[in-house]
């Protein structure tokens, strides 16, 4: 008898160290998988107002079950160099945001999304013995965005000055902000997203400036020299009702976009005649 339950219960400890020994593979083998083998890789196209349109690479969990590649992909924003989608290595200064916002094959349709100035740029424009000017303005474009302007100036020495210090007055200060005021929405009121972004992106000086801050410069000379004025930040604060077509356009079209357009093919295939007998 007691050699009958030393034997069962040897039985049941088999059992269970297989059992143990089966369960801990099986979770070996789900953790030693790599998990780049269920991710693909998507391509990022800037719209059409850059040179470079494409941007880099991005990569996502593909679809498997209730998860859909696409819900991941959809909001993503990602932030490249002017500098690289411009080709131009003076205003690399400038970081520009783009958000995906829609997805054909393998390939993520991009928009403007915002831009701001590197901290370095910013960094060495601050100086002591000057003052700095900043404001900004909310317009609404043509095409129905919201955005937000933000402007920043530094006061200049004048010509054959002896002064040490550049520090304007208060009632300066203010005349110039109205300039400001005034110049950014002359500029921006009348244009649509895409032409917006060309104005506050080009450069219309040696220094990279853009087209709307030396308009600034050139008014407030009577006021205050100004130097190093720049457009520092776009902010988007409100975009109207998503719409494929415009986005479409924004990139060129359907063909520029990546997707696949239907071609007639040419068949130099001839029916053969029906037999009358077999």
């Amino acid at each position: 008898m007691a050699l009958f339950f030393i034997f069962r219960i040897s039985i049941v400890s088999t059992i269970f160290y297989k059992i143990l020994f089966t369960h801990y593979y099986f979770l070996y083998e789900q953790i030693s998988v790599d998990p780049f083998t269920r991710k693909d890789w998507y391509d990022i196209k800037a719209p059409s107002m850059f040179d470079v349109r494409q941007v880099g690479k991005t990569l996502v969990n593909r679809t498997q079950g209730l998860r859909n590649a696409n819900d991941s992909l959809n909001g993503r924003v990602v932030e490249v160099s002017l500098g690289e989608l411009a080709k131009d290595e003076s205003r690399a200064f400038r970081k520009i945001q783009l958000k995906v916002d829609e997805v054909q094959g393998k390939n993520l349709l991009t928009n403007f999304y915002g831009m701001d100035m590197t901290s370095d740029k910013l960094r060495s424009m601050v100086k002591k013995w000057q003052s700095t000017i900043e404001a900004f303005v909310d317009i609404k474009t043509t095409d129905g965005y919201l955005v937000r302007l933000f402007v920043i100036a530094f006061t200049s020495r004048r010509r054959n000055q002896v002064k040490k210090t550049t520090y304007a007055q208060s009632a300066q200060i203010r005349e110039i902000r109205k300039k400001m005021f005034e110049i950014m929405a002359e500029e921006t009121s009348a244009c649509d997203l895409k032409e917006l972004v060309t104005k506050v992106t080009s450069s219309a000086s040696q220094s990279a400036q853009d087209h709307i801050a030396t308009r600034i410069e050139k008014a407030s000379q009577s006021i205050y020299p100004l130097q190093n004025t720049y457009i520092r930040k776009v902010k988007i604060l409100k975009a109207p009702k998503f719409d494929v077509s415009a986005l479409l356009a924004l990139h060129g079209g359907a063909a520029a976009a990546g997707e696949e357009v239907g071609a007639k093919i040419n068949k130099d295939f001839v029916e053969p005649p029906v037999l009358e007998s077999v």
